[in-house]
C-alpha cells in the first residue's frame, strides 16, 4: 500500500482495537492470524517487543502459518502505545480471554476472541470510507506493506525472512515490492545522477 493509502485508511480507522491491530500489522509484519492469536502475556511494552508464538487455541480458527516461534521489535512509537490504550480503555474488561483482541459492545458475542472474518469486514470498511478501491487491499496487504518498508530501507534478506518468520528468502522475495520511486532513486545513483 502506498503512504498515501495508509494515511487514508489511518483517518478512517478510529476504533482503538482496530487501530491497533491494524499498526501492529504495518509496524510489526504480523500476519492477520498472528496478530488475532496474541495474548496479553505476549507483549512486552517495556522492551517494545511482541513474541509471535505457535499456538493453535484461537476458538475461531485464527492462527499464524509459521511454525517457529519468533520476537519482533516494535520501536515505531504508535503500535505498543495504541495497544496499551486499547487493553486498558476499550478491552472488555470483565474479559476471563487471554487474546489482546476481543468482540467489543454489548452484544452477545461481547468479549470473545475477534475472528478474522470480523477484522477483514472492519478493514474492508475503512478501506471504502477511505476511497481505496483496490482488489488487493486486505489486512495482510499490511504485512506485504512493512515487508517493502524495511527492504527498501535496507534491511538484509535473510533478517527481514527472520523477522516475518518465513521458512525461505523465496518466501521473502514474495513479500517485497521495490517502488518507482526507489527503482528511479537507484537509476539515478547508478548513472551519476543528481536526485
Amino acid at each position: 500500500m502506498s503512504d498515501d493509502q495508509i494515511e487514508r485508511l489511518l483517518a478512517e480507522v478510529t476504533c482503538l482495537r482496530d487501530r491497533a491491530l491494524v499498526l501492529l500489522m504495518l509496524h510489526g509484519g504480523l500476519r492477520p492470524g498472528e496478530a488475532l492469536s496474541l495474548h496479553l502475556e505476549d507483549i512486552a511494552y517495556g522492551r517494545r517487543r511482541v513474541t509471535v508464538r505457535c499456538r493453535d487455541d484461537h476458538p475461531k480458527g485464527a492462527r499464524g502459518k509459521s511454525r517457529v516461534e519468533r520476537v519482533v521489535d516494535l520501536h515505531d512509537g504508535q503500535a505498543l502505545d495504541t495497544i496499551s490504550a486499547y487493553v486498558m480503555r476499550d478491552r472488555p474488561r470483565e474479559a476471563e480471554s487471554p487474546f489482546i483482541f476481543l468482540v467489543g459492545g454489548n452484544g452477545t458475542r461481547r468479549s470473545e476472541p475477534l475472528s478474522y472474518a470480523a477484522l477483514a469486514k472492519a478493514f474492508a470498511r475503512a478501506a471504502e470510507r477511505a476511497g481505496i478501491k483496490s482488489h488487493g487491499v486486505t489486512p495482510h496487504a499490511l504485512r506485504h506493506t512493512h515487508a517493502t518498508r524495511m527492504w527498501e530501507a535496507g534491511m538484509r534478506e535473510l533478517t527481514l525472512q527472520r523477522r516475518l518468520g518465513h521458512a525461505s528468502p523465496e518466501s521473502t522475495r514474495i513479500y517485497t515490492r521495490v517502488s518507482d520511486a526507489t527503482v528511479l532513486a537507484e537509476y539515478s545513483r547508478a548513472m551519476g545522477l543528481k536526485p
